[in-house]
């Protein structure tokens, strides 16, 4: 889905036209991926616009910072205002949330401490990542012949743009070999992540997902899931998993901001299950998308309003 180019976009600290939202081509994030970045969705519901989990993501976003020595010149309460402040600039009820700090304009060197650091935020309208049909029919996947990075490489860990030119690899070849997303392996050969999506696979009710050694972001949209299995009464498992796994599970469904919780009907195209939507995937998706429409009660307190409620007189 192209940009409608308009609206407002955050840019330290100031809020700008769209088109006038530009950097400089000697950036150093440009050309050396020194920047760190969320994912975020805002829902309409029954209650009003919310932002989901929002001080979860602007946690990591500053632990990601931490990771890369970057000192952000506005802090947590600052960047979380500023999420609030651009959505409502833009009057959007339903929209997907980029928050982005990087090394600026200054020198270009391999060294990025010499640059400032910079922050914006863009919020645009976005609907189904994967397409229309994808959270009810699902989608075909393979797996790559790119794997995650090993550790002690790039920090898995950190939502870092330079992580994200792994994930390109992936989703191109996943789109020329004619699928929808890749499933990468860890440097082991276990199995890790999609391009941009923590993963899930489920046999005989229980529901298992790689660990946090396999390389994978510490995804938001990961935990949430975790929670709501557990709410559900399913047996929840965090290991590390071979990839023979993923041709032997009942269910196996992506999950991430963009995707949000996607069920996956084939791998290398061997069919997952009954190559359908399975009853835990569709329970979770249910629960999932129950709280955010305020449909169910934010048990946990999840949900973050864009605009302060009217107290009732």
């Amino acid at each position: 889905m192209a940009f409608s180019e308009t609206g407002k976009i955050w840019m330290n600290g100031k809020l700008v036209n769209w088109k006038d939202a530009t950097i400089h081509i000697a950036t150093h994030v440009v050309h050396y991926g020194t920047g760190v970045f969320e994912g975020i969705r805002a829902y309409d519901s029954k209650n009003g616009t919310n932002v989901f989990r929002l001080p979860e993501h602007m946690r990591r976003l500053f632990d990601s910072c931490r990771v890369y020595r970057m000192e952000s010149p506005y802090g947590y309460d600052e960047m979380t205002e500023a999420v609030l402040e651009t959505i409502r600039a833009n009057n959007y009820t339903s929209c997907y949330i980029r928050p982005l700090i990087y090394r600026g304009y200054e020198q270009l060197g391999v060294n990025p401490m010499p640059c400032p650091v910079d922050a914006s935020v863009i919020v645009w309208e976005w609907g189904q990542y994967l397409g229309d049909e994808a959270q009810s029919n699902g989608v075909d996947v393979g797996v790559s012949s790119w794997t995650r990075m090993a550790p002690n490489t790039l920090p898995a860990m950190a939502k870092a743009t330079a992580n994200y030119a792994n994930s390109g690899l992936i989703k191109m070849q996943a789109t020329v070999d004619g699928y929808a997303e890749g499933i990468a392996l860890d440097e082991s050969g276990m199995i890790s992540e999609g391009s941009g999506q923590n993963l899930f696979l489920v046999r005989d009710n229980i529901v298992y997902t790689p660990s946090l050694t396999s390389s994978i972001l510490q995804g938001i949209t990961r935990d949430t899931v975790l929670q709501l299995t557990k709410d559900l009464g399913f047996e929840v498992r965090e290991q590390a998993l071979p990839r023979e796994f993923l041709y032997l599970a009942d269910e196996a469904f992506f999950c991430g901001t963009a995707v949000e919780i996607t069920p996956i009907r084939s791998i290398d195209k061997i069919t997952v299950g009954p190559g359908k939507r399975g009853p835990v995937t569709a329970a979770l998706q249910e629960r999932f998308f129950g709280i955010i429409r305020g449909e169910l009660p934010d048990a946990h307190h999840w949900l973050t309003p864009v605009r302060t409620p009217v107290a009732a007189k």
